[in-house]
């Protein structure tokens, strides 16, 4: 397996994780970039113990938590984020809205304990099915089903509380 055809195979999951996972196109853009750039080095290192993408994507889920932690404290003002920010055109009110549920979102996820959070961010922003968590856990595809909802139920409720709170 070499890494162009890697990159050609799984470019799209890898970005349109990242592009969930952050928020932000041209943040995704960035890191799908070190992902790859990472994987390349690492590629021999690959056992195949579990679907590349699954690989892929744990490597992107790491620089994206690297870039977090690097960038705690700059904002990030690129043209998605700016697109979020109300102006006084008509729906103002809605995107102010629409923005302040998403940060909820945002929070309430990473207040979520293991392993809800990750089987939650491997299900929404990995599309993986019940039974590829479940695998990727050691446990079963109903494991995994239960566990994302019991995440989701949690996620609701925290959102709730941040928005009405």
């Amino acid at each position: 397996m070499d890494i162009e055809t890697v990159y050609r195979t799984y470019f799209n999951d890898v970005y349109r994780y990242l592009t969930r996972l952050t928020g932000s196109e041209t943040l995704a853009e960035d890191l799908t970039a070190d992902t790859f750039f990472k994987a390349m080095k690492a590629l021999d290192s690959f056992r195949g113990e579990c679907d590349v993408r699954v690989w892929l994507c744990g490597i992107a889920k790491n620089t994206y938590y690297s870039h977090q932690k690097k960038n705690r404290r700059t904002a990030v003002w690129d043209d998605d984020t700016l697109s979020l920010l109300p102006d006084d055109a008509p729906g103002a009110a809605e995107q102010t809205e629409r923005k302040e549920q998403l940060a909820a979102l945002r929070a309430g996820l990473h207040t979520l304990p293991e392993p809800y959070k990750e089987v939650f961010m491997w299900r929404t922003f990995g599309e993986l099915s019940f039974k590829e968590i479940g695998r990727l856990f050691g446990k079963t595809e109903n494991w995994a089903c239960v566990t994302y909802h019991r995440a989701r139920r949690m996620l609701i409720e925290r959102t709730e509380e941040k928005c009405n709170g």
